[in-house]
């Protein structure tokens, strides 16, 4: 339940994550509105009081979660995209210790501070924050990584295990509608999709068969498009579509339909809630994608942190 009631003034240690090498970004122009954001929460919470730091490789997350750890920050600013976050809370999360959360979106897609709207300008984002209003989250897992947003086995992270860094930052999206043709072509061109799934809710012995599988925990999905009705990512459950179809006309269909933003009571997928689930594959280690970024593999155990973080946004 969201709550109001957080004087930022009163916050005796801040710092803000800067990830220099999230998303799309003209260097120059983020960097300036990284030390506007600095400028003006110095001005409130006063000098000496906020810190900023470049982040320039994501192993130096861990030095820094142990150091707001010991130190005891009170409030984390990850000035990145959705990986950049979800990897800081992976971090923190791992020291047994978590702060008030807020993200300054600099990232690719920026699914949370979407989620949350929170704007890119210094300005605003200050004034938004001053209102105080504490968010608690409840982060998912994917065998014991964090996700915010979103999870996915199947095409699309098949796609996103295609796409490089580079490709990543200096085309953006593009970069994934020029994967998936390639996709398309490599593995439905001439055959089915030969990829299967089995799925299984909540400790229910069912298990249900999918080529695809998409996990939600927030309102949109690939930056703009909201799959299921009535999701956000203060929830504590998981949206789940089970796309079952492996012909090259099935996925075309289904492409179409997040499009359209129509999923449920359409053929060939099945729309669940759950808190728990278990996707096994019938490939050893099939790629699946958390926040965009892959970083685990079937078979996976998908539940939920258990305490809530707890975002300034």
């Amino acid at each position: 339940m969201e709550t109001n009631g957080i004087e930022i003034k009163n916050l005796k240690k801040v710092v803000i994550i800067y990830n220099p090498n999230s998303g799309k970004q003209i260097f120059v122009s983020m960097l300036s509105r990284v030390l506007d954001l600095k400028r003006r929460l110095t001005a409130i919470i006063g000098p000496n009081r906020v810190e900023l730091t470049e982040l320039r490789e994501f192993k130096k997350l861990a030095d820094w979660a142990d150091k707001i750890k010991d130190e005891k920050y009170d409030w984390v600013i990850v000035a990145g995209g959705d990986g950049t976050l979800r990897a800081m809370i992976s971090e923190l999360n791992r020291c047994g210790y978590m702060p008030f959360i807020s993200v300054f979106p600099a990232g690719t897609v920026n699914l949370v501070a979407k989620e949350f709207d929170m704007p890119a300008d210094a300005q605003r984002w200050v004034q938004r924050v001053r209102r105080g209003r504490v968010k608690p989250v409840r982060i998912g897992k994917a065998n014991g990584h964090p996700f915010l947003t979103v999870a996915g086995i199947g095409f699309d992270s098949k796609v996103v295990d295609s796409v490089s860094t580079l490709e990543k930052r200096f085309l953006s999206s593009f970069a994934y509608v020029v994967q998936s043709g390639e996709l398309v072509r490599k593995e439905l061109l001439l055959s089915n999709w030969r990829y299967k799934f089995r799925v299984k809710f909540d400790g229910d012995p069912e298990w249900y068969d999918a080529s695809s599988v998409i996990i939600g925990k927030s309102r949109y999905y690939a930056g703009r498009y909201s799959l299921f009705k009535g999701a956000a990512i203060t929830n504590d459950y998981f949206d789940v579509a089970l796309f079952t179809g492996s012909k090259r006309a099935d996925f075309l269909r289904y492409a179409a339909m997040i499009l359209m933003e129509s999923l449920e009571g359409e053929s060939g997928v099945i729309v669940k809630k759950a808190h728990t689930m278990t996707i096994e594959c019938n490939v050893d280690g099939f790629p699946a994608e958390l926040d965009g970024d892959v970083v685990t593999a079937t078979p996976l155990l998908i539940e939920m942190m258990p305490q809530a973080v707890n975002f300034l946004a």
